[in-house]
């Protein structure tokens, strides 16, 4: 039987939860890489969390963890089986089978570095093993917290962030940000003056380009002067292209959370941000964001 709170209990809970809200958006968009993934994790936590006799959750902010955290594991188990039809890592049943041995490694990764590095080797990582090395590098949390996040015990917990570790840092950080960096900023130039063919050169022939509702109204009071042409979804080189093509001067090359993106800012405010997505050295997906909620969990800083 599916619980219903008073409107006013519910208000209450509402209001709470926006203040842990951009917490949340973030542990779920470093763990899934993807904007609208992210956003659908946090829908799911507070539908879990209405349907929650509230009353009983000592601390809240660990309970929303918990539960956000749970939610982007089923969704990569998902995602994960769809490509490969297995349901769980083989590798994890050698956890927790004996002492850990020590992690030269132990020392967390700059947030800005992990940020970038676990989007290159991100499908090589196991749900659970993104979820510790994330809340464990990122957030701070202890393995004991950890623990009852991804079902396992400290133990086994210390050992998926320390074998997601030692993949992270297998990349070269600083390469990889100067060689995303640059073909940004390629396909900034191309789009200013309007060269069509070098477009298609830099975007993936399946490319996808998805705005939010705000991204897409933005652009569109802007574009008598040069916004770019958003709608919600636009697929391939050609129609993307097209969507940029003499339209991106007021965009420029930012650092978000370390990783090279494109922000439209307004003087000091950012009121959009394009994150770009690479296969080898083709842009596969760029999601523009504008509404208030993710930009307010990104940190963006002008190069």
């Amino acid at each position: 039987m599916v619980q219903t709170q008073p409107t006013e209990a519910l208000e209450q809970i509402a209001a709470q939860f926006m203040t842990h809200r951009a917490k949340l958006f973030a542990i779920a968009h470093r763990s899934l890489r993807s904007p609208w993934a992210a956003d659908d994790a946090v829908q799911e936590t507070w539908e879990r969390l209405q349907r929650t006799d509230t009353a009983a959750i000592e601390n809240l902010e660990a309970w929303l963890t918990t539960v956000v955290s749970r939610v982007c594991i089923d969704m990569i188990r998902r995602q994960v089986s769809r490509r490969e039809d297995v349901e769980e890592d083989p590798r994890e049943a050698e956890l927790d089978s004996g002492p850990v041995p020590p992690d030269p490694f132990e020392a967390a990764l700059r947030a800005d570095d992990l940020a970038l590095a676990m989007q290159i080797v991100l499908d090589a990582l196991g749900p659970r093993e993104r979820l510790a090395l994330v809340l464990h590098d990122v957030f701070a949390l202890s393995y004991d917290d950890i623990a009852p996040i991804v079902e396992r015990t400290p133990t086994a917990s210390r050992q998926l962030a320390s074998r997601a570790r030692a993949r992270v840092r297998r990349v070269d950080v600083d390469k990889a940000r100067t060689t995303r960096s640059a073909a940004i900023g390629a396909f900034l130039q191309a789009a200013r003056d309007g060269d069509f063919g070098a477009l298609l050169q830099l975007l993936d022939p399946e490319i996808e380009l998805r705005s939010d509702d705000e991204a897409i109204a933005l652009a569109a009071d802007g574009s008598e002067h040069g916004a770019p042409l958003l709608g919600g979804r636009i697929r391939g080189a050609d129609a993307v292209a097209r969507v940029f093509a003499g339209r991106a001067e007021l965009a420029r090359l930012v650092l978000l959370d370390g990783v090279p993106a494109v922000a439209y800012a307004d003087g000091d405010t950012v009121r959009a941000v394009y994150l770009i997505t690479f296969d080898g050295g083709r842009i596969t997906r760029i999601d523009v964001l504008a509404h208030s909620a993710p930009l307010s969990a990104l940190r963006a800083a002008r190069r």
